[in-house]
């Protein structure tokens, strides 16, 4: 029971993370139809940043705080000057700019970081462990778990209950009609855009004390959140929520029971998915 338990949570903690990145992904894909693959870039920027952060001031919090934002204004000048012009081209153009961009950025962090691994100290009131009935875990990796809650709820919130969610569902559902009704779409685009990539970095701060900082970490986690978002659905934000905890899932008790062939286990995941729902398991729709 300990050591399932475990697996659970161990699960649980990698789908926040994936939820975090996938969940900008996602946002960005459902608005703007856009297919951005060097969002995972900006998950690691987000990790290489707040390590620098915090080696600077000593405060974790101050690195999960600044990280984000800016990132998130870095995504805002990039998406005003290098990518809106790919809006009204195929995905085709946009992979290959972004996934060139990945490259520079990838590059980059060599150059300024350094090709050596590299870890993010937790913050010491978290960096004990808790009894949790069946054994003891750490709190980080709890704490993990209820930023990712957390951010999902605030999401819901924010797309279902404010002004901007309604104009992100409006530039969803027809961004002709609520641009001609007097929405600046644009505008709206460079917001969810630049919010996508803030929650990305938030993702590589938080990762930071669990998984390891290293060059071409972007690549990583982006395979699995492209299976995320292809098992969640499109543009689907609860399908992103769900496909998290599934992969995460199935990461976790794949790489326990199943080593050899745990990288697999996701894909097998999602083949099944689709066989059974081509759309993915909510569709292609923010209101989920």
């Amino acid at each position: 029971m300990e050591v399932l338990a475990l697996q659970v949570l161990n699960g649980l903690v990698f789908g926040a993370i994936l939820f975090l990145v996938a969940s900008g992904l996602s946002l960005v894909f459902g608005l703007m139809d856009f297919l951005n693959l060097a969002h995972g870039s900006f998950y690691m920027l987000g990790a290489y940043l707040g390590l620098s952060v915090s080696l600077a001031t000593g405060s974790f919090w101050l690195a999960l705080a600044i990280a984000p934002i800016a990132v998130g204004i870095l995504g805002l000048g990039l998406e005003r000057t290098l990518l809106r012009p790919l809006y009204a081209r195929g995905h085709l153009d946009q992979v290959l700019l972004t996934f060139g961009l990945a490259i520079l950025m990838n590059d980059a962090i060599k150059w300024v970081w350094g090709a050596d691994v590299r870890s993010l100290e937790a913050p010491a009131i978290l960096s004990h462990s808790v009894n949790i009935g069946v054994g003891s875990y750490p709190a980080y990796r709890l704490f993990l778990i209820v930023v990712g809650l957390v951010v999902a709820v605030a999401l819901w919130w924010l797309i279902e209950r404010t002004s901007l969610g309604a104009k992100v569902r409006a530039g969803v559902n027809d961004a002709d009609m609520a641009s001609a009704l007097g929405l600046n779409v644009e505008r709206v685009f460079s917001l969810v855009f630049g919010l996508g990539l803030a929650l990305a970095a938030l993702s590589g701060v938080l990762a930071g004390p669990v998984f390891s900082l290293f060059p071409g970490m972007g690549f990583t986690i982006l395979i699995s959140v492209l299976v995320v978002v292809v098992v969640g659905g499109m543009g689907s934000l609860k399908g992103a929520l769900l496909g998290s905890v599934l992969i995460g899932l199935s990461d976790s008790f794949g790489k326990a029971y199943l080593p050899e062939v745990s990288r697999a286990s996701i894909f097998l995941v999602m083949v099944v998915i689709l066989l059974v729902m081509p759309g993915g398991l909510m569709g292609r729709s923010l209101r989920g």
